[in-house]
């Protein structure tokens, strides 16, 4: 019979191939297979790949795999050829019952893209399966006074299996009293009925025995027996008869405890006692019955002791016997179909098949997130199912995909920097009155993506650090912020390769972004250091960003005082007799320094009641009182103090000799010995033009002191203060208090911005019209606290914290 089965599955499988081809033309993605049961492990049941347009090289990459909610593992793929087949041994009663059509229902995934695949096997069958009766001996007891024709119901036989397989037919063994008739009641079901065929004599034989035979309808026949024993009795011969054979009744499954399910009534036509009636159940009882219904001996209800379930049984049959009381008790019998109808009692199940997640910033449209399937236990309407999103408002949507499967889909771009992860409660609700739901809180992590470059708080900084700072002195810190995560947002700090002309200078800590002075830097020589940090992060490709640095070198008061003397011997004056407050001669001295510590003053060294002064930022020697020809031999030794600005003041001396002589003789002769002896222009000439140069160097001194004085006064700093490592904020004052002037004395400059050293002017002081210190401790009262603490006014930027 096998083999006859598997050609015709040949047969059908090429009708198969033909409707699947159109089905797969129509986008549908199920399959439909047979199989007989009890077949052997390794039964070929299809070529499910090949079926399904895979190829057998893809089914490893894409994740074949195949479940089945319903039953266990009875069916099995072959990766390697496509092919499915018998897993283990498949029993359809076992499985199905008497369901007429048994399907196992399979579900083929496959990832990359993600496809489902439904596939049907149905299990064909074969008759496995005597029939048996439910007692191994049937007891009759007819009286002798039963009127020939009269019917005795008989136990049916049952068949597990389905179709012809479990078309039962009957006969009883000869003899001469009984015969056999099928009757079929409402086309619901159909049993044997032992016919009289002529009257019973107890006298002649009291006991009866008869073997009544159930053939099924199988190709290959399978019979089951039981023995019929009747007893002949006297007297009480009529019988109780039920108004109806069959009852059937409606009952929804939510009915409560002690509902009246159905009163059976039966008569009986005798008279005293044998007219008396008692109900039972025909026994054995099936278990699901004796739990589930409770009848009354005495008045024939049938009433609900136990909680109905539609989903576990839709229909009880119960046979009912009706017995008199009669000294040879009679039954009649009947049989009542209980059909449980369907309500609203299950809720939606929800199923999680697939999670991609996190998803990438960066993944578009369509993306499949995940993958949901829904189900419902309940029948009809109260089984329909539809599943929603909430909150709407998110970049994700659903969207049915096959049967009761929904895919979770990208619907709009993602921004991980506004939002790192949504949470979303997905809804199950059934077509039902009233409607039940199910609900599922879902978190979906958006992964990060390098799409952000290292930012700066601001495109330039601006530092300033004094000279002679020591050898790798922290000067400054940058600082980059990168919103990404993770390695995207790790950031290290670089100076560009190009500037070679930097790297003796400042070097950046690649993970701090700390700055620090190689060397020490020296103002005469450097008086700004312009470059750019650029911000790399980690991510891939890497992104970067980059802030120009601007670093100011402040003058300390490191250079003494120079005195310019005309000769290395310190010179001589002759002068002749003069009035009061006549100049006489001047000294020049020069300072490398700037500023404060440039301003020079000059005095006498040693104060004494001759007649001389020099001026005190002029260095003009000069008469306290009128000299007189009389002091015209007289000789004066003069040493001059040159002391800077500077805390501390550095110093420098000059010797100068004055003569007086009496006659313009006398100091034409001196003058002429003096121009042999240096081998120079006259002394007059000589002393006229450093006068002229001194005069011009003090005034744009003094000009200069004044404007740098202003500029130190705007400093928010204490005067003492460090400007190099860590220390407070620096606060620059804009163009509205003052505007930087430059100076094109001996400029050294390194530009990094552009790679190249352009000169530029040396930065020097603020214009003159700035107003009182914007921030200091003396105008503010704060009694130098840090720039952070102070009223910072109008125009002025604080720098952070070095």
């Amino acid at each position: 019979m096998i083999v006859w089965h598997q050609s015709s599955l040949m047969r059908r499988r090429l009708l198969q191939l033909v409707l699947l081809h159109t089905a797969w033309e129509m986008g549908s993605s199920q399959l439909h297979y047979s199989v007989p049961e009890e077949s052997q492990h390794g039964t070929f049941v299809g070529r499910i790949a090949q079926d399904l347009g895979l190829e057998l090289d893809e089914l490893v990459p894409r994740l074949f795999r195949m479940e089945s909610e319903e039953h266990g593992n009875y069916f099995e793929v072959n990766i390697q050829n496509g092919i499915l087949f018998v897993n283990s041994r498949i029993d359809r009663e076992e499985l199905c019952a008497k369901s007429p059509v048994c399907v196992i229902h399979l579900e083929v995934i496959v990832d990359k893209p993600l496809r489902i695949f439904h596939v049907e096997v149905e299990i064909k069958d074969i008759n496995d399966n005597a029939p048996i009766f439910p007692v191994n001996q049937l007891n009759l007891s007819i009286s002798e006074s039963t009127a020939s024709g009269s019917r005795f119901s008989l136990r049916s036989a049952s068949d597990a299996d389905v179709g012809n397989n479990a078309l039962l037919a009957y006969r009883i063994s000869p003899n001469e009293y009984f015969v056999l008739d099928t009757q079929s009641k409402n086309d619901k079901s159909m049993s044997p009925e032992l016919v009289l065929k002529r009257t019973l004599d107890r006298e002649d034989i009291s006991l009866h025995h008869l073997w009544l035979t159930a053939t099924d309808g199988g190709e290959s026949v399978l019979t089951g027996t039981v023995q019929i024993v009747i007893t002949v009795l006297d007297v009480n011969d009529n019988s109780p008869v039920f108004n109806q054979s069959v009852y059937e009744v409606s009952l929804s499954e939510n009915a409560a405890k002690e509902t009246l399910v159905v009163k059976l009534e039966a008569t009986d036509l005798d008279e005293g006692i044998s007219k008396e009636i008692i109900y039972a159940f025909n026994t054995p009882l099936p278990p699901a019955v004796q739990t589930t219904f409770d009848l009354d001996q005495n008045t024939g209800e049938i009433r609900l002791k136990g909680k109905l379930d539609f989903e576990e049984v839709n229909l009880y049959e119960i046979q009912v016997l009706a017995i008199d009381k009669g000294h040879a008790p009679m039954q009649g019998n009947c049989k009542v179909l209980i059909a449980v109808l369907d309500e609203n009692d299950n809720s939606p199940e929800m199923s999680l098949k697939s999670l991609s997640v996190p998803v990438p910033e960066d993944a578009p449209l369509g993306t499949v997130v995940a993958l949901i399937s829904i189900s419902d236990r309940d029948f009809g309407v109260n089984g329909q199912v539809s599943c929603s999103m909430n909150p709407a408002r998110l970049p994700f949507k659903l969207l049915s995909t096959f049967k009761n499967y929904y895919s979770l889909v990208l619907s709009e771009l993602l921004d991980r920097e506004q939002e790192a992860e949504y949470k979303l409660v997905l809804t199950a609700q059934d077509q039902g009155t009233p409607s039940l739901s199910t609900t599922s809180s879902l978190v979906v992590p958006i992964g990060d993506v390098n799409d952000n470059a290292p930012a700066f708080t601001q495109p330039t900084y601006t530092v300033f650090v004094k000279e002679n700072n020591p050898p790798g002195a922290h000067i400054f810190t940058v600082s980059a912020s990168d919103p990404d995560v993770a390695e995207n947002a790790q950031v290290s700090y670089w100076l560009d390769e190009k500037l070679w002309p930097l790297s003796s200078y400042i070097s950046v800590h690649s993970e701090s972004g700390k700055l620090y002075a190689l060397q020490p830097l020296d103002y005469e020589e450097i008086k700004l250091l312009e470059f750019q940090v650029n911000a790399r992060d980690a991510g891939l490709p890497s992104l970067r960003g980059n802030v120009t640095v601007q670093v100011f070198v402040v003058d300390e008061n490191d250079n003494a005082p120079v005195v310019c003397a005309p000769a290395e011997d310190a010179p001589n004056l002759l002068v002749v007799p003069v009035a009061a407050g006549h100049m006489v001669g001047k000294i020049r001295a020069l300072d490398a320094d700037s500023g404060y510590n440039a301003w020079l003053r000059y005095e006498l060294h040693e104060v004494t009641t001759g007649p001389w002064r020099v001026g005190l930022y002029s260095g003009e020697i000069s008469t306290m009182r009128a000299l007189e020809e009389m002091e015209g031999s007289s000789s004066h030794n003069l040493l001059i103090l040159v002391k800077d600005h500077g805390k501390p003041a550095l110093s420098a001396t000059a010797s100068l000799s004055i003569s007086l002589v009496a006659s313009a003789q006398a100091l034409n002769t001196d003058v002429h010995h003096l121009r042999t002896r240096e081998g120079t222009k006259p002394l007059g000439d000589s002393v006229n033009v450093y006068l002229i140069i001194a005069i011009c160097s003090v005034s744009s001194l003094f000009l200069l002191v004044i404007i740098v004085y202003m500029v130190l006064k705007c400093q928010c700093q204490a005067k003492e203060e460090m400007m190099y490592g860590p220390g407070t904020a620096t606060l620059v004052c804009a163009s509205e208090v003052g505007s930087w002037s430059y100076s094109n004395r001996h400029s050294h400059i390194l530009a990094g911005v552009n790679g190249e050293a352009n000169g530029k002017s040396d930065l020097m002081v603020f214009s003159p019209n700035i107003p009182p210190c914007c921030g200091s401790a003396e105008n503010s009262g704060t009694g130098g606290k840090a720039c952070a603490d102070l009223l910072v006014p109008a125009g002025c930027q604080c720098l952070p914290e070095q």
